[in-house]
């Protein structure tokens, strides 16, 4: 109604204008019967009202449809009042969206082609990363062991791409089967033992109880498992030798938890922690940190329906934990 209104008051003001100055014409002339003329003006302003309202009924949707925003885009090809205007309307949004849809579909193939490439690139970068690593085992120390420590970086920031890429088509790249999950810790510990030892900082493992199983995709469970160690590894080094690893159930719900004795997280940061490429003050110090890991991590526990717990104090140290509900808790 009220845009309605706002469209059509030029010509009601218009109108009452013209009928005022009817009036006052007549009036200076002193002709004609003032009673006839406030008749004829009133029934003037009566079949102009008739008028508008009728314009009003007729295209009350199309009025309707231009206030209101649309919900979907499925909506912009609704068909609205048979009125010259109200299908021109129609027809321009149905043009609209048609291209709309072209484009789309032009982003995502090229989307879907780079994304392709960075996966093939990735594997491709494996085969010479080998190579350099076998190579390395000839030479004499350091400069074998400094090889080894650049090819081990060079292969996590591929993993993290690789998976980053797989995160698009995790619905179809997931299987989901019992897991145990200290088998899982300890084969984990045993793929990062290099990566321990140089930083000088060792897992230990407390589990409540032996054959702790839950379902979930082993998969992508032991790339969140390597995240949170690597980065718990990584903010203790300089500062303390130990994380601990604990494997334990609370209220019936499994929890795998990772809990170091670092710098802590400042608590500005804690919300955004999770925020894609967000590296915060602490990955500002350390230079490696991508922003990416903990972003992986939140969006993978999302689509496996695991949770996220983070517990943090400055100077003293960060806890988190992946808690299984108790529909994937099996034992």
């Amino acid at each position: 109604m009220k845009l309605f209104i706002r469209e059509h008051r030029l010509l009601i003001g218009l109108q009452l204008v013209q009928s005022v100055l009817v009036c006052f014409i007549l009036w200076l002339d002193g002709s004609g019967d003032m009673l006839t003329v406030f008749y004829s003006i009133f029934l003037s302003l009566f079949l102009f009202s008739c008028y508008l309202i009728y314009r009003y009924v007729t295209r009350r949707g199309f009025y309707k449809r231009l206030e209101e925003p649309l919900m979907s885009l499925d909506e912009s090809l609704q068909e609205t009042e048979h009125v010259p205007v109200a299908e021109a309307l129609d027809q321009l949004l149905k043009s609209q969206y048609r291209l709309y849809q072209q484009r789309i579909g032009e982003t995502e193939a090229r989307k879907e082609d780079h994304l392709t490439f960075i996966d093939r690139w990735v594997h491709q970068m494996k085969t010479p990363l080998s190579v350099i690593e076998l190579t390395a085992r000839d030479l004499d120390e350091p400069e074998s062991s400094n090889i080894r420590e650049e090819t081990e970086r060079i292969k996590t920031g591929l993993s993290t791409v690789l998976y980053m890429a797989r995160l698009r088509t995790i619905e179809q790249d997931f299987r989901i089967r019992p897991v145990m999950l200290e088998s899982l810790v300890h084969e984990l510990n045993r793929d990062n033992k290099r990566y321990f030892i140089r930083n000088d900082v060792y897992p230990k493992l407390d589990t409540e109880r032996s054959g702790i199983t839950v379902e979930s995709d082993e998969k992508w469970l032991l790339f969140m498992m390597t995240q949170l160690i690597h980065n718990a590894v990584k903010y203790s080094a300089g500062k303390s030798k130990q994380i601990m690893i604990s494997l334990y159930e609370r209220e019936g719900v499994a929890i795998f938890e990772v809990k170091d004795f670092g710098i802590g997280i400042p608590e500005e940061d804690r919300k955004r922690i999770f925020n894609p490429f967000y590296t915060g003050a602490n990955g500002r110090r350390y230079r490696e940190s991508t922003g990416m890991g903990l972003f992986l991590v939140k969006e993978v526990a999302d689509h496996l329906g695991h949770g996220i717990e983070m517990e943090s104090v400055v100077g003293r140290g960060t806890t988190f934990r992946i808690v299984f509900s108790s529909a994937q808790n099996i034992t």
